[in-house]
């Protein structure tokens, strides 16, 4: 029987480990009968340090591709990861340094575990925050109506202030496109430098961009396809319109944030009856309204329904309706819908059949041209003088004196906070415009594909598990299909033209598609097939969609970008399906759910098998740490401060699913567990006489008690570690193991270390016992090495360097029966029985005040009966450790005698101390 040694290879492509079956174990595990291990201490540094080792070990790391991904192993072989591609838009903050820190800890187990492990990096380039970092950055705007300039030369090369659009120097689109994709590439190497001094184990020849060319195709693709099956579509509709960015906005990108304004009383009339009042925070859309609304079941207004009102100023015949969303308890209880307010307006609207009266353009402000149905009416010559072509604000405070000087509004606005939807990324509330988009079905609208969708949901593991109901809420929650058309620059263009007829009118109803050996194209610059360049635009030719889509639409492809789909039909079928997909839990309802979303419409399948979904990170007052609010800390000065080990430490700590907060005081704990693994590895290796002495794990050598509970109680880790990790439970291993690591230093290794050290270092002949410690020792600390490289990748990496070869990395897992059956009988609480009784000796020296070094002449231990035999056992080695001379009795404690909480219960019933030596001044 033996404890392998790791002698993985450093190419992958050489690797001969065998297929794994469902729960993978390397076939390296210990065998009855199999040959001994035998390592060669190699070197071990006069004094460590874990400073440096994360340069050394990444050049290293990458000089013997020591995580490139095998392409030749099976799909059975192989645990595929869908890496979240982080938005390349300035800086990484420390909340990407935790979850990524997550994934990078499942990757390094799945890999010991013999897998074969598909870890990219991706780059998510395109979309709204890049094009903001690009025009704060160069200082530049679009202007589509500009040329392109090849000498084109930005203002700034680089600024820290945000440029104000009026400030901003106008570029062609093609000039911006350019800017975008030379700042995100730099962009990109300062990201790839600080994963990498994290250690993050992917395979950096796998890295992928969103905009890219094969990113772009596979995108158009999959869109192309969908619109052929009737998923994707086009409408005219009202739809939320961010005024800032002037682009339509997706249910899934908005936030419902408090927003200040007053509630206006205002007056509706009714031929030949009181006036019907109303209370709004919005008066500016009284121009819009199209109809009063209240609860059927409200008793105040029963008489009402079925009757018309006119609308103060502008004297519009609107009817008074009932509908179930009307709220009785709030404000008047009856409302006014004005095409369109909010988003109940639009549900009113359709599911009432009313008319559309829209007044607000895409810029945010009210039309400039008099509306057909306020033409000839009462309040015609105010709108035009006062309401047309401004602001909201402009046409609210016009509006609201034009309300008091009629009478119509009675009373002052009330100041309130009310609830308005916002862009995630915008300043300020969405309007709801009407305009011509594309969607994608996503269950929305279609109760059939609603249940698919959820039930794709009860497949998929969500780790932790109750993240899965949000998954759920948000599917059950949809209102409508999901829109992926944006009104922007830097991103995947929908791949679609459009026919211009004989009169000039542009046929929306038949796009020109593009054949997929094609793709990518870019409808603003190519022409379709079958035109050429100057019939754009022509009665006769074609017009190209100027829009882009929505930066989920690509990343909701990020399985099938990086695994080939369609490109690399070799490589999709060993990755796809994939097996893990980590992320945030702010993101489940775009980026997780978008993704099921298209490979159930495209492959019919759950993307992956597995999702993890990670915490936030939060600030020392408990909030959530982004770039937005400013709170976010710079996770290169802390990887440079503390050391890499010591930050993925803190990242560790933290379960799945759960919020932690930024805690420097881990990091600490961490950085001594990182030192700490160097300085009982290296004290360790120092007993079998240094560079060059040869170590065998041979588990028939270890024949002492002592030895036996040790690796016993270590075999019990690495079984429940194993399970921890086996159910995406990081923390729990991590504690696991990490507690086992102090007791084997504070206890085993100052119980043993003078039986280790035998006759000494150098003596030919060594007895069975200081075999059996140095075995131990050694078995442990290959044990334990492995257990942590998943979390301290540097500082385990550094020790096995010492005296293995290969990468611990690359090492297998290790497995319980071996070191089980090395323990044989033993109790694993014979060790804490001894480390108690070690324990209670030093207590005597601390409370005299004594050095640790001074001896014990005589000492009576009364120890629990149930602890008895186990410290009889190791007697002498506590006498050794503990400095005792002379004899050491052992009695059996008296019922209530010692404290189980201290030591075990074991205290010191007499004690002499010698004569302390004298201190070493050398």
């Amino acid at each position: 029987m033996s404890i392998p040694a790791s002698t993985g290879p450093t190419d992958p492509a050489a690797t001969t480990t065998p297929a794994p079956d469902t729960t993978p174990t390397h076939a390296a595990a210990a065998v009855p009968g199999a040959e001994v291990v035998r390592a060669v201490v190699k070197e071990v540094p006069d004094k460590v340090s874990a400073d440096g080792l994360e340069a050394k070990f990444d050049e290293r790391w990458t000089a013997e591709q020591t995580f490139a991904f095998d392409r030749t192993r099976t799909r059975a072989e192989v645990f595929s990861i869908d890496t979240p591609p982080p938005t390349v838009s300035g800086s990484l903050h420390v909340g990407h340094v935790f979850s990524y820190t997550h994934t990078d800890i499942v990757a390094r187990y799945k890999r010991m575990r013999g897998l074969e492990v598909f870890y990219p990096m991706g780059w998510d380039d395109n979309g709204l925050p890049t094009e903001r970092r690009v025009q704060n950055y160069y200082g530049v705007r679009v202007d589509l109506s500009l040329p392109y300039d090849p000498d084109f030369t930005p203002p700034f090369e680089g600024t820290d202030k945000n440029v104000k659009a009026a400030d901003q120097v106008p570029v062609s689109r093609r000039n911006f496109i350019e800017l975008c994709e030379r700042l995100t590439a730099e962009d990109e190497k300062e990201f790839e430098v600080l994963w990498r001094r994290l250690g993050v184990s992917v395979d950096w020849a796998q890295t992928y961009q969103t905009i890219s060319d094969s990113s772009r195709a596979t995108a158009q693709r999959a869109f192309v396809r969908n619109f052929q099956r009737g998923e994707a579509y086009q409408a005219e509709a009202p739809g939320l319109w961010d005024v800032t960015f002037q682009t339509a906005v997706a249910q899934a990108e908005l936030e419902a944030r408090d927003y200040p304004g007053h509630f206006h009383k205002v007056a509706f009339h009714k031929a030949g009856g009181e006036p019907v009042y109303i209370e709004t925070t919005r008066p500016e859309l009284i121009p819009a309204a199209v109809a009063l609304i209240a609860h059927p079941d409200d008793e105040r207004y029963q008489h009402l329904f079925g009757t018309t009102v006119t609308s103060p100023l502008f004297g519009v015949e609107i009817p008074v309706l009932a509908h179930h969303l009307a709220e009785p308890d709030k404000g008047a209880g009856i409302a006014m819908c004005c095409t369109f307010g909010d988003l109940t307006d639009v549900q009113w609207w359709r599911e009432l059949q009313l008319p559309t009266r829209s007044i607000i353009n895409r810029d945010g402000r009210i039309t400039r041209e008099l509306p057909e149905w306020l033409t000839g009416g009462p309040g015609a010559e105010l709108f035009e003088a006062e309401v047309a072509g401004k602001t909201t604000f402009s046409a609210r405070k016009a509006i609201v004196e034009a309300l008091t000087a009629s009478g119509d509004m009675p009373t002052e606005p009330v100041a309130t906070q009310r609830k308005a939807n916002f862009f995630e990324k915008g300043d300020k509330p969405l309007e709801i415009v009407t305009s011509r988009q594309w969607y994608i079905r996503n269950g929305g609208r279609d109760q059939e594909l609603r249940e698919e969708l959820l039930a794709r949901g009860k497949e998929l593991d969500f780790h932790p598990d109750f993240m899965r109901v949000r998954y759920q809420n948000w599917v059950n929650g949809l209102n409508g299909d999901w829109l992926v058309s944006r009104q922007r620059f830097f991103g995947v263009a929908i791949p679609l033209w459009y026919p211009v007829d004989a009169s000039g009118e542009v046929d929306y109803a038949h796009p020109i598609v593009p054949a997929e050996e094609a793709l990518p194209v870019d409808p603003t610059s190519q022409a379709p097939a079958g035109y050429t360049e100057e019939q754009r635009g022509q009665a006769g030719g074609f017009v190209g969609d100027a829009d882009v889509m929505d930066t989920w639409a690509t990343s909701s492809l990020t399985p099938q970008i990086v695994g080939g789909w369609e490109r690399d039909q070799d490589l999709f079928e060993r990755v796809y399906p994939m097996d893990l997909r980590p992320q945030g839990q702010d993101i489940i309802r775009t980026w997780l759910f978008s993704t099921v979303v298209r490979s159930h419409l495209e492959n019919k399948v759950l993307p992956w098998k597995n999702a993890t979904i990670s915490g936030w990170i939060l600030d020392p007052d408990r909030k959530k740490m982004s770039k937005s609010k400013g709170n976010v800390v710079t996770p290169m000065d802390l990887l440079v401060e503390h050391g890499s080990d010591a930050v993925r430490y803190w990242a560790a700590s933290a379960r799945l699913g759960t919020d932690a907060a930024f805690e420097v005081g881990q990091m600490k704990i961490g950085r001594r567990l990182a030192i700490k693994v160097l300085n009982a590895s290296k004290f360790a290796l120092s007993f079998g006489g240094g560079a060059g002495s040869e170590i065998a794990l041979d588990p028939a050598a270890v024949t002492v008690s002592l030895d036996r509970s040790m690796l016993a109680g270590l075999a019990g880790v690495v079984e429940q570690a194993t399970a921890a990790l086996e159910a995406y439970d990081h923390t729990r291993a991590l504690e696991l193991t990490e507690t086992f690591f102090w007791t084997f230093c504070d206890d085993y290794l100052e119980l043993v270390k003078d039986r280790a050290y035998g006759a000494g270092a150098d003596a030919a002949d060594i007895t069975p016992e200081t075999a059996s410690a140095r075995t131990a020792l050694a078995i442990a600390l290959d044990t334990m090495l492995r257990l942590l490289a998943p979390y301290l990748p540097f500082a385990t990496e550094e020790v096995w360097s010492w005296w293995r070869e290969g990468s611990v990395h690359r090492a297998p897992w290790p497995v319980a029966e071996p070191l089980r059956a090395a323990g044989g009988a033993a109790d694993p609480a014979d060790l804490a029985a001894a480390g108690h009784a070690l324990a209670a000796l030093r207590k005597v020296k601390s409370e005299a005040k004594a050095s640790m070094r001074t001896p014990i002449v005589a000492a009576s231990l009364a120890v629990p009966a149930a602890s008895l035999t186990a410290v009889e056992t190791a007697v002498e080695d506590v006498k050794a450790a503990g400095r005792v001379t002379g004899p050491l009795d052992l009695l059996t404690a008296a019922e209530g005698q010692g404290d189980p909480a201290v030591q075990g219960g074991i205290v010191v019933t007499t004690s002499e101390l010698g004569e302390a030596p004298p201190r070493n001044k050398g």
